[in-house]
């Protein structure tokens, strides 16, 4: 069986290449897999990178543009769909206005998809600052809205690094199976780390295991001044601006809240800190041994990209789509668990990081919490 994909927010298709790469046999050597139909992003190099890499063969079928313009009437049929939709206003290192601010109400566009095309599964990803923004209340709205389109949701926050993922990226990641279904998903049981059969990828594995060709795409050097090269100089692995050996003369001089990722070099026997898509000076990533930020290339590593995928757009736009993407080695471990769930294929699986329960009723306690400081207050 092979499911009809639709996705919004597409970026450049961290999530499509892990769905590509998804392949199940049930019991009678029945092939479940996931085919592209259609997709959707606001940029056009994401959209381009998209298409190069997802499905050259079907450039029409990636729609550039704002997601609230879109005529869902005229898209073609879907049986499942994947949407991470924009983090800013949930993220930790924003303000976290949640539902209220730019980006926060564009899930209703998804919910609006499950709706329309009542798909049979969907998986929708964000950031860990999703449970805590607005007080929990955005994060219940979000799962009733998702459960009031017809779905059976498990919501669950994952570390990438314990999937194989040479990083340590936790997200929040929501597989929905359409309540008059039945079956149930489970969360797939780590395969790394501490409660896993291997190790944790490493930084180290993952740059120079095997190195990167030098006429790999994407692979760029960053000019650093001759001041940021000497601070890095003496700065340790796995350590940041803010280690006490820099001399005084390359200190930074910054007042107020000091970022842990800001020139912070990588451990290489560990995996790396979180790759990201926004900041400016000091948040690129940086080697444990030569005092230089990661190429674009050696950041699409730690993100499991292959050599061969070639992100388009310029330098800082390819460092955005590598830091926004959901890493296609985790995309496939996860849409993969949903295929066995239909194929009615067992796997190892763990209780999810919250109940249901628990996470709804944040939203009604603090509504009565509301009424009753109103009610106080009259």
């Amino acid at each position: 069986m092979i499911f009809r994909k639709g996705e919004l927010f597409n970026g450049p298709g961290g999530f499509a290449l892990g769905a590509q790469w998804a392949k199940v046999l049930d019991s009678k050597d029945l092939s479940y897999g996931v085919s592209h139909t259609w997709s959707n992003d606001i940029c056009p190099d994401a959209s381009k990178t998209y298409i190069q890499n997802i499905c050259p063969h079907q450039p029409d079928s990636v729609i550039t543009g704002d997601v609230r313009t879109i005529d869902t009437s005229k898209l073609d049929a879907i049986d499942a769909f994947i949407f991470g939709f924009p983090c800013n206003d949930f993220s930790n290192v924003g303000k976290k206005k949640g539902v209220n601010g730019t980006y926060g109400p564009l899930y209703t566009y998804g919910i609006k998809v499950l709706e329309q095309f009542k798909p049979l599964w969907f998986i929708a990803e964000n950031v860990g600052g999703l449970k805590s923004s607005n007080d929990g209340k955005a994060f219940a709205t979000i799962l009733e809205d998702m459960i009031g389109a017809g779905y059976n949701i498990t919501p669950h926050l994952y570390n990438f690094a314990d999937y194989g993922v040479p990083q340590t990226r936790q997200r929040i990641i929501i597989v929905g199976i359409r309540n008059d279904l039945d079956c149930v998903f489970k969360v797939p049981k780590p395969t790394h780390g501490i409660n896993g059969i291997y190790p944790y990828k490493t930084s180290y594995e993952a740059i120079m295991d095997p190195p990167i060709p030098s006429e790999a795409p994407n692979h760029e050097f960053t000019h650093h001044t001759k001041k940021v090269v000497e601070m890095l100089e003496h700065i340790p692995p796995g350590e940041n601006a803010w280690y006490e050996g820099i001399p005084e003369h390359l200190r930074l001089n910054v007042k107020g809240a000091r970022m842990s990722q800001i020139y912070r070099r990588l451990h290489p026997e560990q995996p790396a800190y979180t790759v990201t898509g926004s900041g400016g000076g000091g948040t690129h990533v940086y080697h444990w041994e030569e005092p230089r930020a990661l190429t674009n290339r050696e950041r699409a590593r730690l993100q499991t990209f292959p050599d061969n995928f070639e992100f388009y757009g310029g330098k800082e736009k390819v460092r955005q789509q590598i830091g926004m993407a959901v890493p296609p080695q985790f995309a496939k471990i996860i849409v993969e668990s949903v295929l066995k769930t239909f194929a009615g294929i067992s796997y190892e699986s763990v209780e999810p990081k919250w109940s249901l329960d628990e996470l709804l009723s944040t939203k009604h306690t603090k509504v009565l919490e509301e009424v009753a400081v109103a009610a106080h207050s009259a």
